[in-house]
């Protein structure tokens, strides 16, 4: 049921954007409703659907790392991770 749910606000909401998009287009009389509309769904496109899990993410850091570091007073410390190039300064 949840699954129906979600694809008639999607589909409601492409309508939507749709139609402010044509009306912006068309209408002359199309205001800032359909303007924000038509902006807001653009944003939306921006966001990154393609991604996985943190559990799964290549790279990612363990959980609690930060509140630990924070617990400890040690925000400031390095990295345990050296760079590659051995962190020598080129100045």
């Amino acid at each position: 049921m949840a699954g129906i749910a979600r694809w008639g606000a999607a589909l409601g909401a492409g309508a939507l954007w749709w139609w402010a998009v044509l009306r912006l287009a068309v209408a002359p009389d199309a205001g800032a409703v359909e303007g924000a509309i038509a902006a807001g769904g653009w944003g939306l496109s921006l966001l990154p659907v393609h991604s996985v899990p943190k559990a799964r993410a290549a790279g990612v850091l363990a959980a609690g790392r930060w509140g630990r570091a924070w617990r400890t007073g040690r925000i400031t410390t390095a990295s345990p991770h050296p760079r590659s190039d051995g962190g020598s300064d080129p100045s």
